[in-house]
């Protein structure tokens, strides 16, 4: 046991310790580790009072470093950069290339697959830093990264801040699976889900955004009212084939209230997402194919769905979309923020 840590749930080939620190709250109980700033585990209470995992995690060493970016912090640019390749200022950087010839969650060895420093801790937040060298998987710029955890009763919040030393694309978030039927169930084909989103990124065959900004309507991406998410993703449509299933980039209105809300009827259980990004990759889990076990069982597609807030896929490469680009001097901050709650039968 160390100060840092509540447990060690193991050590990595060269010695370094996967730590366990866990959050509560009157309704929540969280984990995270330093492996990634990376949640292992939320469990939340049904309409019955009963707790369950809610979050597919892990609390064994050796699947948490296969686990990718699986619960992780993500960048440092989350999501797809065609051929790993991107110019800025007159000068092109090539990455390390991870998803066939294209750059996902940024790179090989990205910041998911790092051990963050805890900087601090106490028994509702936790502060995790990590210093990302210039040139790290190709990217320009030594940049400087905070990840923190707050926990505040029903809500778990993740603020995400950044400097760099040159200019740089950024794109930080994170990558939780959620599965509000508990440990046991393994599939969310029978959640609801409703995404704020009026359009959406359509992607080539290598999920890369064609540079199109689609409108959902007449669309099986129309997520704005409530739907069954098993009866979505098994159609004909050619970006649901390419994807096979959901994974895609949705671009959320400019209105109040949550960017996503999925519910459980059997169990009452319920999460609405908040965030000041200006959209949400919505994944289906699709690649996941039983190599990872954790909580409840082993996990194949659809037995969670990830939602993950982030600026525009690729965009370095499309100059009509947002600029991602972080300049020295300029502040990089963005919050998320995970909000449980129950519905009465």
């Amino acid at each position: 046991m160390t100060p840092d840590f509540d447990s060690i749930l193991g050590r990595a080939p060269d010695g370094t310790p996967v730590g366990l620190l866990t959050l509560t709250s009157d309704t929540l109980r969280v984990g995270l580790t330093n492996y990634g700033a990376r949640m292992l585990s939320i469990e939340a209470p049904d309409r019955s009072g009963r707790s369950d995992h809610v979050l597919l995690g892990f609390d064994r060493a050796d699947m948490i470093l296969k686990a990718g970016s699986f619960g992780a912090v993500i960048g440092r640019y989350a999501n797809r950069i065609a051929g790993g390749r991107f110019t800025l200022d007159g000068t092109t950087y090539q990455l390390s290339q991870n998803d066939g010839e294209n750059t996902l969650h940024g790179g090989k060895q990205a910041i998911a697959k790092t051990f963050w420093a805890v900087a601090e801790r106490s028994a509702t937040h936790v502060v995790f830093t990590l210093e990302s060298p210039d040139g790290d998987q190709g990217f320009p710029g030594a940049v400087s990264i905070r990840a923190t955890y707050r926990l505040d009763g029903d809500t778990l919040n993740l603020t995400l801040e950044a400097s760099t030393t040159k200019a740089t694309p950024l794109n930080l978030s994170a990558h939780p699976y959620f599965n509000l039927a508990g440990a046991a169930a393994l599939d969310v084909c029978d959640h609801t889900v409703q995404v704020n989103a009026s359009a959406f990124l359509p992607t080539d065959t290598t999920q890369i955004p064609t540079g199109e900004i689609r409108p959902v309507s007449g669309t099986p991406f129309d997520l704005r009212a409530p739907v069954v998410i098993g009866s979505r993703i098994r159609g004909d449509d050619t970006q649901l084939l390419y994807a096979r299933g959901f994974d895609h980039h949705f671009i959320l209105d400019d209105t109040d209230g949550a960017a996503v809300r999925m519910t459980h009827p059997a169990s009452g259980r319920g999460l609405e997402i908040t965030t000041t990004q200006v959209g949400v990759q919505v994944y289906t889990g699709n690649s996941l194919n039983g190599a990872l076990v954790g909580h409840g069982g082993t996990y194949r597609q659809t037995a969670g769905i990830a939602f993950e807030p982030q600026a525009y896929p690729d965009a370095s490469n499309h100059p009509a979309f947002p600029s991602t680009i972080l300049q020295p001097g300029e502040a990089y901050r963005q919050v998320i923020a995970y909000r449980f709650f129950c519905e009465a039968r």
